[in-house]
């Protein structure tokens, strides 16, 4: 198996550069409306770090409130099932859709069947499953990951969804309108709404106290899923749980804003039970979780809400796209979840940062996503899966940084070689750095002897 390498896919992107530049201004825009609503709120970082400590809250007594929350949900007539793995989810799934004869699907929104690689299992078995959310459906139909947590399709311009509509919906290639290319995509899906067998989604929140859960979309594609087909079900990751009703306010609060810039979503829907006639189903979900919530110095990525407000403002994510990661969870939090998964595939993913801290800036939970970056870039070393690169970098870094005698040294070569070596050497194609930059034009003096000469003197005066 291949480590992911996020770099050259991220390259791959970065080539195009009307979807670049498209990618970057979209989700710089929704970066900038999240500041805007949030400057506009001044108990804005008391929500933050409030809602940081429920969630702490609930993980550190996680066992107490996921008894309370199947209990709750039992009596409000809902089916509860627990998977131990991704394995195990599908084949619960599975069964219930046989005993229930399933053969067609709608699936809301769910990043958690996405990790459970759901979609793809039930294909192979003969029921199929069609996504609702139209982000996820353009991938679908694309066969192509979501490169957003709430925006899946992101990455590709109008005009990539109309040829891609016509090859596979037969529209017009030439229109890219989207109320056309909306009114293509409704017009293809109702026909699967009314005859689907079941319908499913994911959970945004679970309630302890009630046994409820809620989820929150912007089309209405959970809506649609749990409310029409004769049997409803739903996965949970086990780390949604909210202790309270009265804790929720705060987490919807923050949701969109966070997300999008937005006031709140467009359908945030809550059920306690199944409707009159249906049966509903939910299958909590560990895979991980448990282990990653034993972990000092890993446990607080748990507090995540898969908001996506780290991929809007990280400088690598929204210049080479989700895609690039090639993982179920991109960007920042998938730089930090990924390698739980498997830490020699995304052995690569930790060093896919700029270290600007800017995505640990606006989470609405503060998962710690810089120290966490540094973490995992510690335990790729520990077990040996850095790149060869990486490790010969380091083993010449090493003398220089901890020695101030050879760093000063190091400076002036470097100032030397700035200002001597020609610059057809300098830039040449064997410089990696030469591909997209030019070399900084060098200064008379390093900071060094600047603060030698100038400040250094002055202190000892005084």
């Amino acid at each position: 198996m291949r480590q992911v390498n996020q770099v050259k896919l991220g390259a791959e992107f970065i080539d195009k550069q009307a979807h670049r530049e498209m990618h970057d201004r979209c989700l710089w825009a929704a970066r900038m409306r999240r500041d805007k609503v949030a400057a506009s709120i001044p108990e804005w970082e008391e929500m933050r770090e409030l809602a940081s400590q429920i969630k702490l809250h609930t993980l550190s007594e996680l066992d107490k409130y996921l008894q309370q929350f199947a209990t709750n949900a039992e009596a409000n007539g809902i089916h509860v099932h627990w998977a131990r793995d991704a394995e195990e989810h599908n084949n619960i799934i599975l069964d219930i859709f046989r005993q229930h004869n399933v053969k067609t699907v709608t699936k809301g929104k769910s990043m958690t069947m996405d990790e459970c690689g759901m979609r793809e299992f039930m294909g192979r078995h003969g029921i199929d499953i069609y996504e609702a959310d139209l982000g996820e459906r353009i991938q679908q139909l694309d066969n192509q990951r979501p490169s957003h947590i709430v925006m899946p399709a992101i990455h590709k311009l109008r005009s990539d969804v109309a040829s891609l509509f016509a090859r596979t919906l037969g529209s017009d290639k030439d229109i890219d309108d989207p109320h056309y290319l909306n009114s293509v995509m409704r017009a293809d899906m109702r026909k699967k709404y009314i005859k689907v067998d079941a319908g499913m989604s994911g959970v945004n929140f679970g309630i302890a106290e009630t046994g409820g859960i809620v989820v929150c979309t912007n089309e209405g594609n959970a809506d649609i899923s749990a409310n029409l087909p004769p049997l409803y079900v739903t996965t949970m990751g086990l780390e949604k749980l909210i202790p309270r009703q009265s804790d929720l306010p705060l987490f919807i609060r923050l949701l969109s804003r966070s997300a999008l810039g937005l006031d709140m979503t467009q359908y945030t829907s809550h059920y306690h039970g199944p409707r009159k006639g249906q049966e509903m189903h939910l299958v909590i979900l560990d895979n991980g979780r448990s282990e990653r919530l034993t972990s000092p110095d890993y446990w607080e990525v748990l507090k995540c809400i898969r908001c996506g407000a780290c991929m809007n403002t990280c400088p690598v994510f929204r210049r080479t796209s989700g895609i690039s990661y090639d993982a179920i969870y991109m960007g920042p939090i998938g730089i930090v979840l990924e390698p739980s998964y498997d830490l020699y595939k995304y052995a690569r993913l930790p060093y896919s940062c700029t270290h600007c801290g800017s995505c640990g800036d606006v989470c609405p939970v503060k998962v710690p996503i810089p120290h966490l970056v540094f973490y995992w870039r510690s335990e790729v070393v520990k077990h040996g899966f850095g790149q060869f690169t990486h490790n010969v970098e380091e083993d010449l870094a090493e003398p220089i940084l901890k020695s101030t005698t050879n760093l000063a040294m190091a400076e002036k070569m470097g100032l030397w070689a700035l200002r001597n070596i020609p610059k057809s050497i300098m830039e040449s194609p064997l410089n990696p750095w030469a591909k997209e930059h030019s070399d900084p034009i060098a200064p008379e003096e390093t900071f060094r002897q600047y603060y030698e000469r100038n400040i250094k003197p002055h202190k000892e005066n005084d």
